[in-house]
Formats: C-alpha cells, structure tokens, sequence
C-alpha cells in the first residue's frame, strides 16, 4: 500500500490530481467555518446539538452550527439528484433523455443544477425564519435577511461546483469526497467529547472502539462481495481467424447501490423533518417528532422503521437503475455470450433479475443494521456520540470508491495498485 502511494507521488499527472482534490477539499472546509455576518452563531449552536438539525450539522461538517457560508452543505444537490431519479421513472421524457448518452446526461445533470438552486433557496428561507425565533438573528430587516438567503444559496451552488471540479481535475467523485470531508471532520471533536464523559470509563471504550473495528471490516467485507456468475463466448469464424470460446464472468455485487441507499433515505428523512421544524404547524410538529431518531427511554420505533423500509426500498430502486438485466442480457447476446444452462435473452434476464433480487435483499439488510446499530448503542447507552453507523458508511464507502479510481489510475501507468 505504502509502495502503491509513492508511486502515484511520482507520477506528475496523478499527484497534480491529488493535490487539486485536497485543495478543493481545504476550500470546501474553510468556508464551512466562515459565520455569516449579522448572525449570532451561539444562538444557532444551542439548537443543533441533537435531532435532525443535530444530523445536518454532522453532514455539512459542523457548518450549520456555525451558520456557516456552508450551512446547508450539499443535501439540497443530494435531494434534487433523488428527484430526477424519480421522475426519470415517471416521465419518458426524462427517461429518453438518460438513453441518449452523455448528451443526456449533461441535460438532466442541467436540471439538476437549477433544481438545487431552488430547493437552496427554499431551505434557506426556512432556516432564516425558523432560527429568528432563537434570537439567532439580531437585525431582521430586508437587508439582513436578503443578504443571509443569498449567501446560504450560493453556498451550496459553490459545493456543488467543487464537486463537479473535483470529477475534472482530480481523484474520485466530487459530491462524496465532499461529504466525506464532512464527516470525519467532526471526528476529532467528537472523540474529545466522548472522552470528557465521567460516566465513561475505559472498559466501555475499549467496547465501544472494538465495535466500530468490527464494523469497519462488516462495511469493508459487504462492500468487496459479489455473487459471480459465469458467461460463456461462442466461438466465431471470421476468415481462417478464430474468435471467443473464452469463459469469464459476470459481477454481481452485493451491495449494488453502495451507500446511496443509506444518503437518499437519510435525506427523505431530513427534508420533512427540517421543514416541520421551520414552521408552526401543528401536523408537521407531529410529524418532526414522529422522525426523530430518539425519544425518552430508548429509540423511536418509527423512525427506526421508516428508515429501514426506506434503505431497503432505495436499495432495490438504485440497484435497478445501476444494473439493468434486460440490457445486460441483450448485450451479452449481440457479442455471442451466453450463461450455461440458459438461453439468452428473455431467460437470461429472468434469472440475471432473479440472482439481483435475491443477494439485494441481505445487502439492505445489512445497510440498515449498520446504520440503525449505533443509534441503538446511543440510545440505550447515554453517549452522545453523533459518528455513527450512517457516517461511518458513508467514510468507509467512500474511502474504497477513492482508492479504486486512484488504483485504475496507477494500473494505466502498470504500477500496483491498492486493492489486490
């Protein structure tokens, strides 16, 4: 591994790309510490300590507690990507427009764009009436209020853009790296607090450190399996020059969707929530405290539910949009591959739709105790320790995501790469 890092050093390209991501990352978390002026940040931190605003302020890197130029980090871009993705479902127009290739794409990446100036701006009204109510902010006239709006949306159009210049010029994707960023930027923090405790005592430590090993490998072991199913090429004459009768095999992850299940449930679950907070209505006071993660004597059960049904559900959707059978089918016939045992086409996709469904099953399982186990542990464990299984994840994922682009850049170049 080590061997593997300084050889991407010595090559000029990938160590520019390295530098670049760190650059754009170091940007990201110094905006996140800029308070917007006209605003009392103390106010603020008094109110994000817990619940999903407490959520928020983990994702956006502790910007929002400092009503930071960051605040709202970058779930309104997460939220208006989970919508197109809907809506491409829905409206053939959309759907026609993901067939078209990179043309389409750009489009739909476009609308995206705009969707999440919208959703920026929505939210950031929100938050400037909801945190009044907190003396949060001393001077609330048009000036005050207008200038923290449009700072707060173009907060979130600046991360998105890092993002996307993080896909250029550097290493791994852009989006992820930047709420990779933001999650273990809060660790340090966090282990501090842990260890201010003096009901904690070293034994529990010692647990609570093993568990997250423990963990961390389950996360690592979910994410590398695979259900490998093989594929065999006919052999074709073309001239006096034989082609395929190669056997190979065909890929199926476990964990297909990676960690979006667990950002896309987080955000439905955030995005309600949020709002009933930044109002005063009753039904959706009712509905805030039906979402929240914890209540008196242990975890709230609807919560726990809803999450659970919404990672597995989302698990399945974003499998079926990543891997689609009937394609794979219809590919492997055109290039005179076939599955032993099975005739290609309608069969063959029946059985590929078949084997996704059955190993998608465990795998969302496993996303959801994984991100419903640490609040357990809280809950019935009285420590406030907001790094859970949701963030550990998310780092986890995207720290093996980063490492294979880096890894395929370095086997372009026939050095070793990181994963064997």
């Amino acid at each position: 591994m080590f061997r593997a890092i300084l050889n991407a050093f010595r090559i000029k390209e990938i160590r520019n790309r390295i530098f670049y991501t760190i650059a754009i990352l170091a940007l990201y978390r110094f905006g996140a510490t800029i308070t917007i002026p006209g605003v009392d940040a103390n106010a603020v931190m008094g109110q994000v300590q817990s619940g999903m605003l407490g959520m928020l302020d983990l994702f956006s890197g502790g910007a929002l507690g400092r009503f930071a130029v960051f605040s709202l980090g970058i779930m309104p871009y997460i939220t208006a990507s989970i919508i197109m993705q809907l809506l491409q479902v829905v409206i053939p127009k959309l759907e026609q427009l993901a067939k078209e290739g990179e043309v389409g794409r750009r489009k739909i990446t476009q609308i995206s764009r705009y969707l999440t100036v919208g959703l920026s701006l929505i939210q950031s009204v929100a938050m400037v009436f909801y945190f009044r109510n907190f003396g949060a902010i001393p001077k609330f006239d048009f000036i005050h209020v207008f200038m923290i709006i449009v700072t707060l949306t173009a907060g979130t159009t600046l991360i998105m853009w890092l993002g996307e210049l993080i896909n250029l010029h550097g290493i791994g994707n852009g989006i992820s790296l930047i709420i990779f960023a933001s999650i273990v930027s809060q660790i340090p923090g966090q282990i501090i607090s842990l260890f201010r405790l003096k009901t904690v005592n070293i034994i529990y430590l010692i647990a609570i450190a093993a568990i997250a090993v423990g963990m961390i490998m389950a996360i690592i072991m979910m994410t590398q399996g695979e259900r490998k199913i093989p594929v065999q090429y006919a052999k074709r004459i073309v001239g006096r020059k034989v082609f395929g009768g190669q056997s190979t095999y065909l890929p199926l992850k476990v964990n297909q969707a990676g960690v979006m299940p667990i950002i896309f449930a987080v955000s439905i679950l955030l995005f309600p929530a949020t709002i009933a907070q930044f109002t005063n209505v009753k039904w959706l006071q009712t509905l805030a405290n039906m979402l929240t993660p914890r209540e008196t004597g242990g975890i709230n059960p609807v919560y726990a539910v809803v999450y659970t049904i919404l990672i597995i559900g989302f698990a399945y959707f974003y499998g079926a949009i990543t891997f689609n059978p009937n394609d794979t089918a219809d590919n492997l016939r055109r290039y005179g591959g076939f599955i032993p045992g099975l005739r290609p086409g309608k069969n063959t996709a029946d059985y590929l739709s078949n084997i996704l469904n059955r190993i998608t099953l465990p795998g969302a399982f496993f996303l959801a105790m994984v991100a419903l186990l640490p609040e357990v542990l809280i809950a019935y464990g009285g420590i406030p320790f907001r790094f859970g299984g949701t963030s550990l994840l998310i780092a986890v994922s995207v720290a093996l995501e980063t490492m294979r682009q880096l890894e395929s850049q370095l086997i372009m170049r026939d050095y070793e790469g990181f994963l064997k």
